[in-house]
């Protein structure tokens, strides 16, 4: 009697390796420069107070930076969107936390040198044991840019369980996390009335524009090669964005400044420099220089405030004309950009990214 042959086991197929976007890392390390951008033209805008009368060119200058700068916290929550959605969805909850431990072991470690460094000067508007408890609860003092990672870290949360919900998994851990960061105002609040203690304020939340942004930017960064394709329709987004950024100027001259990251021309402004962005192609010698400033960029974001606040006082006059005032923003901008990216590259070599970022 013949036997049956075992069956053979075929080799799993290996998934598909996923090119590497080096357009996304492009936008990234813009969006960095933007965020610096931002606030050293607030740096200029707080010399002139905030009017066109303390210094006319200071302010027009601070202005125009500011209004272009105005798209990089949208962009940022783009890249996040199509990290979690598209580009390197969670695989379960454990990387989930891995990401999260990335973002808030740094935050937490600056925020004690930001503390510090503002009692070494004097600056702390509070004790500075008080404003270390309040940074728990989502407070941005000293460290005022911090407060974008306060919104960035739930949304990274929420959609990173909605992508694993979706894969068929569980993340019951995650899962716990998210729900107990949406009832935390309302819990906190309820115990500081029966207790009858001062309520902390709690931010880490989002608002929807922050999630319509991430979302927005996971479809439009996946649209294929052939939908964002072609130097024609390139040079009509970038039109398109010199547009919207004089928009912008405008609405933060006349109505508010700064301008709503959720405004209709900042939405318009990010859109249209991202499209203009979206899989352009960046040549293979720059790929690796490019590559290493997209991996120092969170760390130059977390550190910049260090340097900006540093280098201001030696740049800034109110009483500056067109040319002093362009030159300023120019070298305030510059020098923070370089001593931040060096200083995070060389923490990298120093592998020292889980602590600094």
């Amino acid at each position: 009697m013949r036997t049956a042959a075992p069956a053979t086991r075929r080799p799993p197929v290996p998934a598909p390796r996923r090119d590497h976007r080096y357009d996304i890392d492009l936008i990234r390390v813009l969006a960095a420069v933007g965020v610096i951008v931002c606030h050293a033209a607030a740096e200029l805008m707080a010399a002139v107070g905030r009017d066109p009368s303390g210094g006319g060119p200071v302010y027009g200058t601070a202005l125009t930076g500011d209004a272009l700068s105005r798209s990089a916290v949208p962009l940022f929550f783009a890249i996040a969107g199509w990290v979690v959605l598209c580009g390197a969805p969670p695989r379960d909850g454990g990387q989930v936390r891995k990401r999260l431990a990335r973002i808030v072991v740094p935050m937490a470690v600056w925020t004690v040198v930001y503390l510090v460094w503002d009692r070494i000067r004097d600056a702390n508007t509070d004790p500075t044991r008080q404003l270390a408890w309040d940074a728990l609860f989502a407070s941005v003092r000293p460290a005022f840019h911090l407060w974008y990672l306060y919104a960035y870290v739930p949304v990274i949360l929420l959609l990173s369980v909605a992508a694993l919900v979706r894969a068929g998994k569980r993340p019951w851990g995650v899962g716990a996390v998210l729900l107990g960061l949406a009832l935390a105002p309302s819990l906190l609040g309820d115990l500081a009335r029966l207790l009858d203690v001062d309520r902390p304020d709690f931010a880490w939340q989002f608002g929807v524009y922050q999630i319509v942004y991430a979302v927005a930017g996971a479809m439009l960064l996946s649209l294929p090669q052939a939908a964002v394709t072609g130097r024609r329709r390139r040079l009509l987004w970038l039109a398109g964005g010199l547009c919207a950024w004089g928009a912008v100027a405008v609405y933060e001259h006349r109505v508010h400044f700064p301008g709503a990251y959720g405004s209709v021309v900042v939405a318009l402004l990010a859109g249209t420099l991202l499209m203009a962005l979206n899989r352009i192609g960046v040549p293979e010698r720059f790929r690796p220089l490019l590559g290493r400033l997209a991996g120092a960029s969170f760390g130059a974001y977390l550190v910049h405030l260090l340097f900006l606040e540093a280098v201001a006082p030696y740049l800034v006059r109110a009483g500056a004309g067109w040319p002093g005032a362009v030159a300023a923003l120019t070298a305030l901008t510059a020098s923070t950009v370089a001593l931040s990216f060096a200083a995070a590259l060389l923490w990298t070599r120093l592998r020292l990214t889980r602590w600094l970022g």
